[in-house]
């Protein structure tokens, strides 16, 4: 065993497994012993906040870890849309880290790539010319997830 990861999850906390729903009645810390897929509740991104290019990407991958039976298609999905995306984008920042978001899926680290999509959400603020001083995470993630 390379990583062991501990997840403290609070009550009524759910968190996707592998593509399993699991949801835990109490405070408790879950150690994860080997490589698997999940995304946490807070990281859930629901489908009427897909509204921005990178969101609608973000929407895809997690697609690819919540239903893993839909991963194949969704794959197809955000293989037809990186390059619609790497061509509508000019900043520098933003092309690069899609490419390294290429790379992670490829490689099969959803997460990260999930992580990465993420961090760009300012700039994406920016160059869509929404400057209000939002916080850089991701709006009003609920009830749903779970991944590493």
């Amino acid at each position: 065993m390379k990583n062991t990861l501990k997840i403290s999850l609070k009550p009524n906390e759910k968190i996707y497994l592998n593509g399993a729903v699991i949801k835990v009645d109490r405070k408790v810390t879950i150690e994860l012993l080997n490589d698997v897929q999940f995304l946490l509740e807070s990281h859930v991104l629901q489908i009427d906040e897909a509204s921005t290019p990178l969101r609608q990407l973000y929407f895809i991958l997690q697609v690819m870890l919540m239903n893993p039976t839909g991963a194949n298609e969704a794959y197809e999905l955000f293989r037809r849309s990186l390059p619609l995306m790497l061509a509508s984008f000019s900043d520098p920042e933003i092309t690069s880290t899609l490419k390294h978001i290429d790379q992670l899926v490829g490689e099969g680290h959803i997460y990260e790539a999930l992580k990465a999509i993420r961090s760009l959400y300012p700039l994406e603020r920016k160059v869509l010319g929404d400057n209000d001083d939002e916080p850089s995470h991701p709006p009003q993630m609920v009830a749903q997830g779970g991944q590493r």
